[in-house]
């Protein structure tokens, strides 16, 4: 069986052909002038964000988000990491500021109470750090931070085993889901890059 996670994209994406989040965000970013002080808004929220799908995922409200613990993906550890390396340079970190919190939030509830949703975002999330993520870590390196490459841009291990991982486990969990429970994972995901796009636009702020 093919699981709908596996072609999750946009309504616009999907008249247009498969397209990776990574496209969307390199055109983006082309246009940016960065800063250090948004570039520090953008990782506290991303933190939070991350804090907030690693806790669900530990509570497990429905049992097979249990499936998505010590993926490899995580990002809290590294991003702490960093803002510490930031800290220690001088820097005031600042406190999370409301494109965090509110997704925070969102993800809170969804994992409540619409787990196909919740697994919609959880995809995106980290699918999207690990491509277009990238891109975005590399050149805030270049213009910012003397080339440094920071903790949340690294991975222990091969990068796309641990995502074939993920997916191989959202298949299995799929299995399960009815053809609308599928669908709706699916109708999740323009929500899913609003928010995420909300909190890359930080680091223009």
């Amino acid at each position: 069986m093919r699981f709908v996670a596996m072609k999750l994209h946009t309504r616009e994406q999907a008249k247009e052909g498969e397209k990776e989040v990574k496209e969307r965000e390199e055109e983006a970013v082309r246009k940016w002038e960065p800063s250090i002080d948004g570039y520090l808004k953008f990782l506290v929220d991303s933190k939070l964000v991350y804090d907030t799908l690693e806790e669900i995922v530990e509570k497990a409200s429905f049992p097979f988000y249990a499936e998505f613990r010590n993926t490899g993906l995580e990002r809290s550890e590294k991003l702490a990491k960093d803002l510490e390396w930031f800290k220690e340079q001088g820097y005031t970190i600042p406190k999370p500021s409301s494109p965090g919190v509110t997704y925070s939030q969102i993800l809170q509830e969804l994992s409540e109470k619409d787990p196909q949703a919740f697994i919609c975002h959880f995809y995106n999330i980290y699918f999207a750090h690990s491509a277009g993520g990238q891109m975005i870590g590399r050149k805030v390196a270049a213009q910012l931070l003397n080339k440094k490459e920071l903790e949340f841009y690294k991975w222990d291990g091969d990068l796309s085993q641990l995502l074939q991982n993920v997916r191989d486990k959202l298949n299995k969990v799929a299995e399960g889901w009815t053809r609308e429970e599928k669908d709706h994972c699916l109708e999740e995901t323009e929500k899913s890059f609003k928010h995420s796009g909300e909190i890359l636009r930080l680091i223009l702020s």
